[in-house]
């Protein structure tokens, strides 16, 4: 027995799958990981999908980037909680070491579990305190205001226009026309002229110009719209993607942090990648 293992906690001869304190700790280191490295990349602007009028305007290399940043993050972090759990388990005994390493994975994926969990209640947490701080409870407000929020501004945009006129109803109304020109149909001709005559009757523009302004809100919000379903697709398919190749990290991390628990070699999958790389170095 190495000096490692005898450090590790005393030899478990319990038939017990789960030990949660480390699952409990790993899960808890890779939800701060994860958090900071969230942050990090919303601070430097990394991120698939925003609300802002400029962000419809990003590239989609921009968004290819964000989505791989966002299955790489999930991998070192679910990676460094899983092999925390790993290496804190306590080791088994003779009889029932063949068990060691599906008992390390599963430990790795408890982790992982465990850190979905969390990570999708902070996330809830932190969208329900931002709707409840944006919105006011005697607002009437549509589900268009966060994603076509610029295209009402303009819509209603006057000089002319008393500062004390409240027009949440009428952006309401508004956006809630504007999201059908996504639809197959498009915004219908009696809304486009009910629309119009809103317009004209706030901002005090004639027919003209009113249609003319509308005809752009149309087009403008048809490209914003379609331009976030398709940032939406790529962030549910990042998402989707990180997470399974993050639960695949979590088992192996979990397995080499029980390796290096009990000091024993990695396994020969692991063995041959870091030959690999071993001779990468070597040639450099």
């Amino acid at each position: 027995m190495t000096l490692e293992s005898e450090t590790a906690g005393p030899l478990d001869a319990e038939p017990r799958y789960l030990q949660w304190t480390p699952v409990i700790a790993g899960a808890l280191a890779a939800t701060a990981l994860s958090l900071i490295l969230v942050t990090f990349a919303a601070a430097v602007g990394l991120g698939v999908s925003s609300t802002s009028p400029t962000w419809r305007d990003a590239s989609v290399a921009l968004w290819i980037l964000s989505g791989i940043y966002l299955i790489l993050q999930a991998l070192v972090s679910f990676g460094f909680g899983a092999y925390i759990a790993g290496r804190l388990r306590r080791p088994l005994a003779a009889g029932i070491s063949d068990q060691v390493e599906n008992r390390d994975g599963l430990h790795g994926l408890a982790v992982w579990a465990l850190a979905v969990v969390l990570g999708g209640m902070l996330a809830g947490l932190a969208g329900a305190a931002a709707v409840n701080r944006n919105t006011p409870t005697t607002a009437t407000t549509s589900a268009a205001e966060p994603v076509l929020s610029y295209e009402l501004d303009r819509l209603f945009r006057s000089a002319r226009r008393p500062a004390n006129v409240d027009l949440r109803t009428d952006r309401a109304e508004a956006g809630r026309i504007l999201l059908t020109s996504s639809g197959h149909d498009g915004v219908v001709a009696d809304d486009r002229a009910y629309l119009a005559q809103m317009v004209g009757a706030t901002t005090g523009l004639s027919a003209n110009e009113s249609e003319r302004r509308v005809d752009t809100a149309i087009a403008n919000s048809r490209n914003a719209l379609n331009r976030t379903r398709r940032s939406t697709i790529i962030l549910a398919f990042s998402l989707a993607t990180a997470l399974l190749l993050s639960a695949v990290a979590a088992w192996a991390a979990a397995v080499a942090g029980g390796r290096h628990r009990d000091g024993a070699p990695l396994p020969e999958w692991m063995a041959h990648s870091d030959r690999f790389a071993r001779k990468r170095i070597v040639v450099q």
